[in-house]
């Protein structure tokens, strides 16, 4: 057996390295066609590659590609040597500050609730995890659910293991019959799989609500924790575009900074292809908006990390109800980083989260 080990590993170290080079040429070849889309491109001086990769190779002892500085660069008008090239950050940083093989069953939409007691969510009228039924967290039975949900308004459904926005929809229900073309409950319990969430409309503050009316317009808030510091390393709002029920970029959204006061930067941005925004599709200018309670909101994911001890890097997508209360609408810990919108993902803890984290396994994959 142990013969068979030493010969079966160095193939195995072999095959993953394989794999971690066709990763990083797909991620360095993204960013050169997303750089290539750009309709205006600045290049990076002879000094400002110097100091890239002298900061990195100090921090790293690797070499980083270039192309992610000059892209940011591009975008935002703003050099940095901070920020984050996705390759580093998706195939080193993610998988050593998170403990990877936890992670569907604790960002599952259904299970937010009781991983998260303490804070405000949208209520579920009905989850479905793994093909079985629950109402208030108690299992029912398929004929149980479509009952109960005979008649329903003011209501979202959305696979509960998928991000992006990806099948969220709003859902009525009148006599079983719903308004997804026609199907009746248990068809589209059908449609959706085993694993979804029906949850009510989030009603979000008339401040949120005016950059776009048809979305739900998140904060999203990525912190970081390190010991017995929860850190918030850098927040945006995402806003939708006119019409639109999702406020996701890769649905055509916008994001932009939020300041540590609450106010919003000056320029907001969609995905590669286009430019910069100065005002929303509803005509309010971004620069200093207010956005209501986001101190509440910052204290409140704060609090909440403290819960989740198997992953140090969270991306929280908040909301905030008419009251003025943080609504946790959900988390993930592979989040997007949003470094046109806010800057470099780490800011003034790039070196220090980088020197924690480079001394510990990679959880997704030990060979990296």
């Amino acid at each position: 057996m142990a013969l068979a080990k030493r010969l079966v590993q160095p193939f195995e170290r072999c095959i993953h390295k394989i794999q971690k080079n066709r990763y990083r040429r797909y991620y360095v070849s993204q960013a050169k066609r997303n750089f290539k889309a750009l309709p205006e491109k600045k290049y990076l001086t002879k000094e400002q590659k110097h100091e890239i990769r002298a900061f990195y190779k100090e921090l790293t002892g690797e070499r980083v590609p270039l192309i992610w500085h000059q892209y940011f660069y591009s975008r935002t008008g703003v050099y940095a040597k901070e920020y984050l090239p996705t390759s580093l950050y998706r195939m080193q940083l993610m998988d050593k500050a998170n403990m990877d093989p936890y992670r569907d069953a604790y960002v599952d939409k259904n299970m937010i609730d009781v991983y998260l007691p303490m804070a405000r969510h949208p209520h579920a009228f009905l989850k479905r995890i793994n093909g079985y039924f629950y109402i208030d967290n108690e299992p029912v039975s398929l004929q149980d659910a479509a009952e109960r949900l005979h008649n329903l308004e003011g209501a979202i459904i959305k696979p509960s293991l998928a991000s992006h926005g990806i099948g969220v929809r709003k859902l009525t229900v009148k006599d079983g019959v719903t308004n997804i073309d026609h199907m009746t409950l248990p068809q589209l319990f059908n449609e959706y799989g085993n694993n979804f969430v029906i949850q009510e409309f989030v009603h979000q503050h008339e401040r949120l609500a005016a950059l776009n009316p048809s979305s739900v317009n998140t904060i999203r808030i990525l912190t970081y924790r390190s010991d017995m510091e929860v850190i918030p390393l850098y927040a945006v709002i995402r806003i939708g575009r006119e019409g639109k029920e999702v406020d996701n970029e890769s649905s055509g959204g916008i994001s932009t900074k939020i300041n540590s006061d609450g106010t919003l930067g000056k320029y907001a941005f969609s995905d590669a292809k286009d430019g910069r925004f100065e005002k929303t599709d509803s005509g309010i200018v971004l620069e200093g908006y207010q956005i209501p309670y986001f101190d509440k909101a910052v204290e409140t994911v704060k609090r909440c990390h403290y819960q989740l001890p198997f992953f140090n890097l969270i991306g929280w997508d908040v909301s905030i109800s008419p009251e003025g209360e943080p609504i946790i609408i959900e988390w993930n810990i592979h989040t997007e980083l949003s470094q046109s919108a806010y800057g470099p993902a780490f800011g003034k803890n790039t070196e220090r989260i980088i020197n924690e984290l480079w001394g510990r396994e990679n959880t997704h994959d030990p060979y990296w």
